[in-house]
């Protein structure tokens, strides 16, 4: 099943209880938190304070993408809000099994996200021990990047290694997902669509209900 995710780092900040008041009425599925440490990406966003009030404020399960090194000491802080996942970058962990694990532990599900520029088979040996793929279509860090188109090279390497999978992994993509590239990415089997600036929270007409209601068509 095809689903919608809100990347709430773009979302109105000062008016977050109304957005995600919306977001419920357009029946979004996953809220997108983007944790970044200022290392592995030059930019800082969403500390454990701040989900854990969008938690309080909300029915839509979280969905939290780790854009920093060390990753399990970022899991340890995030562990307690009880997302429904937690991505962490391939090339940011020393010991994914381990990592992994941890999530599991803690009831989590576990989410391996890749790079544009990292290839598939650096994930291939974890992919039955994960239930989400987060393929990053831009370098994670920054809204408003253009796509990757390389990528979808990537997605059909990727839809190979998991053909033989009998419970493979959800396929997640984030960045500059609109009604341009929903399509090659639907025909590439993408499974879980994150929502920025570019298709949902921008001042295009409509609301997100609206915008929402209009995306579903391309899976038709």
């Amino acid at each position: 099943m095809k689903q919608f995710a809100a990347s709430i780092m773009c979302a109105d900040q000062m008016n977050l209880k109304k957005e995600l008041e919306e977001l419920e009425k357009a029946e979004i599925k996953l809220l997108h938190c983007d944790v970044m440490d200022g290392i592995f990406v030059d930019n800082m966003a969403m500390g454990p304070y701040i989900l854990e009030e969008i938690k309080k404020n909300t029915d839509i399960p979280l969905d939290i993408h780790l854009a920093a090194i060390t990753p399990l000491k970022y899991m340890k802080m995030y562990s307690a809000i009880k997302p429904k996942y937690i991505s962490f970058h391939i090339e940011t962990s020393e010991n994914p099994e381990k990592e992994i694990e941890f999530l599991r532990e803690n009831g989590i599900s576990p989410s391996l996200a890749i790079s544009p520029q990292t290839p598939i088979s650096e994930i291939v040996k974890y992919l039955s021990l994960v239930d989400m793929l987060l393929i990053m279509t831009v370098n994670p860090g920054f809204a408003g990047q253009p796509f990757n188109y390389s990528v979808i090279e990537k997605l059909k390497e990727l839809n190979i290694c998991l053909r033989d999978l009998e419970n493979p992994p959800l396929i997640e993509v984030d960045g500059n997902i609109n009604k341009n590239t929903i399509p090659i990415l639907y025909k590439n089997n993408a499974s879980v669509y994150v929502l920025g600036t570019s298709a949902l929270f921008n001042n295009t007409p409509g609301t997100y209900r609206e915008k929402i209601e209009d995306m579903k068509k391309l899976f038709i």
